[in-house]
C-alpha cells in the first residue's frame, strides 16, 4: 500500500531531505500540505501562517546546513513545516497538548529551534547575536531569521536591521510576505533579477566597482545612485539597503526552484543578506486562501467542510469588551479604540466596522500604542487600549513614563489575563498583577463575571485616571449582563459569602471555585474587585473576625494581589495567618485551561486542599 504522504515518511532529519533530487521536492512540499491538513484537523493550532511557508521551509533545510546553521522562525506562527521536517512528524498528534510538543519554536524540545519564539519581532536581533558570536568563534556558520510582514512593523525589528548593517556578519533576513501578490509577469521578471543579484558575479562586480571608483568619490556617488534608480524600479529593496543590507527580491515564496536557486547564491555571499519571498497564507487550501484570518487559529474541523463560523454560544469576556466598546463609544464621541495589531483577538472588528475613523490598528508596536494613546488622552480624548496580558510586557516604559507619570486617562482592556491553555507560557497573562500594582496613579480591577466586566469598563472611564480592567481568556460563570453601566465605587470589594474562621479573598476568576470552597468549609467569600485601591476596611474587619485569612489569584504569587494584602495587614499592624494562593515560581505548560488550573493547585479541590493542609499543619490541634 503507498503512502499517503509520499516522501514525507522518509524523512526523519533535514539530512534526508538534502539527499532528494531538486524534482523531488514539490511532491514532498505538496505531502507536507496533505499531513498538516489532516494533523492540524484534529489538534487545532495556526493553520493559514503555516500552509504559506511549506516551500520557504523545504528550501531553507534543502540549502543549508541545519541545525549547525542556525534559523529563527520569529512569532511561530509559520514553524510546523520546520517542525515536522526537522524529526517531530510524529509528535504533530500531541500539538499544543499537554505533555506534547509546543505550537511555537521551543530551545529544549529540538536542536533545530535555535531559539525559542512566541512574541513577534526578535528574530533579527537573535540571528544577529548568533551571527556575530560565529564571527568572534572562528566559525563557518550562517544565521537566518524569517520574518513576517506583520513583525515588521514593530520598531524592535527596525532596531536590530540598523545595528546589524554596521556589524558586517554572516546574516540572512527572509521577509515572509504574505499580504501581496504577484502577477505573473511581474512575478517573473523579479525572479530573475533576484537570482541575478544574488549571484556571485554580481556581488564580485559590485565590491570591485566600489573599490576601483573609491579613489574617485563623485564618480562612485554617481554609480550608487544609478545602482539604487535601476534596482529602485523593480524592487522596493531601497529602505533595506539603506540599512546596509544587500536586498534580493521580491520572488515568489512557493517557487521551489527561485527559492533554492537564490538561497544557494545567497550562501555563497558575506555580510547581511536580505531576501523578501512573496508567498500567500492558508497557500494550497482553498478555504483558508480565501479567509486567512477565520483559519489563523483553528480548533478540530472537519478538512472537507471547513470551518463553520459560529455567532453564537456563550458570551466570551472578549466579546463582553466588544459590546461594551460600541455601546460606550455611542454615547461618548471622544472615546477611541486602539489595538497592536489584534483586531479579531482583541474584539474590535465590530468596533472598527461601526466606527472606522476612532478606530487605530497600529501594528505589532506596543510601545507605540501607548504613546500614541497618551497623546490621544492629552488633547482630551478617552483612549481605549485592547491589548493582551502578556503583549503588555513589551510597552513597559511607555506604561510609567508616558502615561502614569503624567496621570493621563487611558483604559487598558487586558485581555488572556491569567493561564492561556494551549499557547503555552510565551502567552500565559501571568504577571500583570506584579507589574501594574507597583504603579503609582494606576487603578487595577478584576472582573469576576460578565456583568463585572462590563461595569469596570465603564468605571475605567469614569475617574480621569489610568485604569486597567484585567479578564481571562474565554467565558465566564454565565452571569446575567446588565446593559445599563454603572460606576462601581472605587476600591471597594464585596462579601459575598459571610462564614466563621476562615475568610477568603478571591480575585477575578478565582471567585469562581472559590464559591465552592467557602461552601464547603462554611467559610467568608470576598470578591476584592479591585487590586489597587485595595478594600482595605474589608481586609481589616475580616483579619479582626477570622483565624485565617486566603487570598487567591490566577497571577504569579510573588508580587501579586496576595502580597498586596500583606502589605495592607501590615499597615493596620494586623497579626494574622495568611495563605498566598495563585501561580507558581515557574513557567506554566501548555494544556487545557482547566487541566492547568488544577495542577496549580487552582481549582476548587486544589484550593480546598491547600487550605487543609496549611491548616494541618500550623494548627494540628484545630
Amino acid at each position: 500500500m503507498s503512502s499517503p504522504y509520499p516522501l514525507l515518511d522518509t524523512i526523519e532529519s533535514p539530512a534526508d531531505l538534502r539527499a532528494l533530487g531538486r524534482e523531488d521536492l514539490p511532491t514532498v512540499a505538496q505531502s507536507l500540505r496533505d499531513f498538516m491538513l489532516e494533523s492540524i484537523a484534529r489538534t487545532g493550532g495556526h493553520f493559514a501562517s503555516n500552509f504559506g511557508a511549506v516551500e520557504l521551509a523545504i528550501a531553507i533545510h534543502y540549502v543549508f546546513n541545519t541545525p549547525d546553521d542556525r534559523v529563527i522562525w520569529d512569532v511561530g506562527h509559520q514553524s510546523y513545516p520546520h517542525k515536522i521536517l526537522t524529526g517531530r512528524r510524529e509528535a504533530m498528534g500531541g500539538l499544543r497538548q499537554h505533555g506534547g510538543i509546543a505550537g511555537f519554536p521551543r530551545r529544549a524540545e529540538s536542536p533545530y529551534d535555535a531559539f525559542g519564539t512566541g512574541h513577534s519581532s526578535t528574530s533579527i536581533s537573535a540571528a544577529l547575536g548568533m551571527a556575530t558570536a560565529a564571527r568572534l568563534q572562528g566559525l563557518d556558520r550562517r544565521a537566518i531569521a524569517i520574518i513576517g510582514d506583520g513583525a515588521m512593523t514593530a520598531g524592535m525589528a527596525f532596531e536590530a536591521l540598523n545595528n546589524a548593517g554596521d556589524m558586517d556578519a554572516n546574516l540572512l533576513v527572509i521577509l515572509n510576505d504574505n499580504d501581496m501578490s504577484i502577477s505573473p509577469n511581474v512575478g517573473a521578471l523579479n525572479n530573475y533579477l533576484a537570482k541575478l543579484m544574488s549571484g556571485r558575479f554580481y556581488a564580485a562586480a559590485r565590491r570591485a566597482s566600489e573599490k576601483m571608483l573609491s579613489h574617485v568619490p563623485p564618480v562612485l556617488e554617481l554609480a550608487k545612485r544609478a545602482e539604487e534608480h535601476v534596482k529602485g524600479m523593480v524592487t522596493p529593496g531601497t529602505l533595506f539597503e539603506e540599512f546596509g543590507f544587500n536586498y534580493i527580491g521580491p520572488i515568489d515564496g512557493h517557487d521551489l526552484d527561485v527559492l533554492v536557486d537564490t538561497l544557494v547564491n545567497i550562501r555563497r555571499l558575506e555580510g547581511p543578506q536580505f531576501l523578501h519571498v512573496v508567498t500567500r497564507k492558508g497557500k494550497g487550501y482553498h478555504f483558508a486562501e480565501e479567509n486567512p484570518c477565520l483559519y489563523h487559529g483553528v480548533g478540530s474541523f472537519r478538512p472537507e467542510a471547513g470551518i463553520e463560523e459560529r455567532a453564537g454560544g456563550p458570551a466570551t469576556y472578549t466579546r463582553i469588551f466588544s459590546d461594551w466598546l460600541c455601546d460606550m463609544a455611542e454615547q461618548e464621541p471622544a472615546l477611541v479604540g486602539i489595538t497592536p495589531a489584534m483586531r479579531e483577538g482583541s474584539g474590535l472588528v465590530r468596533f472598527s466596522e461601526r466606527y472606522p475613523d476612532r478606530y487605530f490598528d497600529v501594528g505589532i508596536a506596543e510601545q507605540h500604542a501607548l504613546t500614541f494613546a497618551a497623546g490621544l488622552a492629552a488633547e482630551g480624548l478617552k483612549p481605549v487600549v485592547a491589548i493582551y496580558s502578556t503583549f503588555l510586557q513589551r510597552a513597559y516604559d511607555q506604561l510609567i513614563h508616558d502615561i502614569a507619570l503624567q496621570n493621563l486617562p487611558v483604559v487598558f482592556a487586558i485581555d488572556r489575563a491569567g493561564l492561556v491553555g494551549a499557547d503555552g507560557p510565551t502567552h500565559a497573562g501571568s504577571y500583570d498583577l506584579s507589574f501594574l500594582r507597583c504603579i503609582p496613579n494606576l487603578v487595577i480591577m478584576t472582573p469576576s463575571d460578565e456583568n463585572e466586566c462590563r461595569q469596570m469598563l465603564y468605571t475605567a472611564t469614569q475617574l480621569g485616571t489610568p485604569c486597567a480592567v484585567r479578564y481571562p481568556r474565554g467565558t465566564g460563570p454565565g452571569a446575567h449582563v446588565e446593559q445599563e453601566m454603572t460606576a462601581l465605587p472605587t476600591g471597594r470589594g464585596l462579601l459575598l459569602r459571610e462564614g466563621i474562621r476562615i475568610a477568603v479573598l478571591a480575585f477575578g476568576s478565582m471567585v469562581r471555585p472559590c464559591r465552592t470552597v467557602a461552601e464547603q468549609l462554611d467559610a467568608s467569600l470576598a470578591d476584592m474587585r479591585f487590586v489597587k485601591p485595595l478594600d482595605a476596611t474589608l481586609i481589616g474587619q475580616l483579619a479582626r473576625s477570622h483565624d485565617l485569612l486566603v487570598t487567591v489569584e490566577e497571577n504569579a504569587i510573588m508580587g501579586g494581589a496576595g502580597s498586596a494584602v500583606a502589605e495592607t495587614l501590615n499597615a493596620l499592624a494586623l497579626t494574622v495567618p495568611l495563605l498566598q494562593l495563585g501561580l507558581p515560581d515557574a513557567f506554566v505548560e501548555q494544556g487545557e485551561h482547566v487541566q492547568l488550573l488544577s495542577q496549580c493547585g487552582l481549582d476548587a479541590a486544589g484550593i480546598l486542599h491547600s487550605i487543609e493542609t496549611f491548616r494541618r499543619q500550623n494548627y494540628p490541634s484545630s
